[in-house]
């Protein structure tokens, strides 16, 4: 083997050793910076982002919370159970039926167990659902009755023919308080509010047929609020005079709309003054089907 050619390739001048040792110095220099020097960018602050966090983190709270709390039961009159409730309490759509079928005979239950006797439910279920049950005041009258009959040592099987109902009241549902409506079965605190809001908003009520306009109200309750409440409209209530109200005093009321205001304007000065309830129905976007009550909300 020829080593002197070898050892030509290992043969350096000044100049190139000069350049492998200055390369080696480099070398050494950037490998200390590497690990001395912190190359992490610095976080950058966003307020905005660290406020909706924050925000965030309450509202996860909140929803823990309300999945922790245990939902409110309100008792209710067994008598006007949906086919939705009745299913949501455990019962079958046989026994459902049954009790739809005996109220369309105009017939009532009055104690849970006629409910059992009825609906065929098993003595299980009964017992979860009848604490829930609220009858009305006239059948807690009634066993009360009984029983001061029976002290007396009268008979204690009489006729229903003999029992005298106390005579309902009828309220003004413009005067009506938070705690007269509650008192209904099926109307809670939120309904309740609801409809005395709905009235704040209308100014008043002037027909009982604007309860269906109330969310949330089932033909039962509808029923119950027209059973235990009238309209008696107020002297002091203002009408909207329809012929010199303003763009804006017409969008604010509540069977209007912007949109429906702003024809109603257009058809005034294009057609004169609006006679009657009847002209007004001509107007594209009007709601002719609640035409009989908004026009008690008009002057013409």
């Amino acid at each position: 083997m020829n080593f002197r050619a070898i050892k030509l390739h290992f043969k350096f001048t000044q100049e190139q050793r000069t350049g492998v040792f200055v390369l080696f110095v480099v070398i050494i220099v950037l490998q200390l910076v590497y690990f001395f020097t912190d190359f992490t960018l610095p976080e950058k602050s966003f307020p905005e982002k660290e406020a909706w966090m924050s925000l965030q983190s309450e509202i996860d709270a909140m929803k823990l919370t309300k999945a922790a709390e245990k939902p409110k039961v309100y008792a209710f009159n067994p008598n006007f159970i949906t086919d939705y409730k009745g299913y949501k309490l455990g019962m079958s759509v046989q026994q459902i039926d049954r009790l739809l079928a005996f109220r369309k005979e105009n017939k009532y239950v009055a104690s849970a167990k006629e409910f059992q006797e009825v609906t065929k439910i098993s003595d299980s279920l009964l017992n979860v659902i009848a604490p829930l049950f609220k009858f009305p005041d006239w059948v807690q009258n009634k066993s009360n009755f009984k029983t001061e009959r029976k002290e007396f040592g009268q008979k204690e099987n009489f006729k229903k023919d003999n029992f005298k109902k106390e005579k309902m009241v009828v309220l003004d549902i413009n005067q009506a308080t938070q705690e007269d409506l509650i008192k209904l079965y099926g109307i809670g605190e939120a309904l309740s509010l609801r409809i005395l809001k709905q009235k704040e908003i209308l100014g008043c009520f002037v027909s009982m047929e604007q309860m269906k306009d109330v969310w949330g109200l089932s033909p039962e309750v509808i029923n119950e609020l027209n059973s235990h409440f009238k309209v008696v409209i107020p002297s002091s209530f203002k009408k909207i005079a329809i012929n010199e109200a303003s763009l804006k005093e017409l969008s604010q009321f509540s069977y209007f709309r912007y949109e429906l205001a702003k024809q109603i304007v257009t058809y005034r000065s294009m057609n004169g003054n609006i006679n009657n309830i009847e002209d007004l129905s001509k107007i594209k976007g009007f709601p002719v089907d609640k035409a009989k009550i908004i026009s008690l909300y008009l002057e013409f």
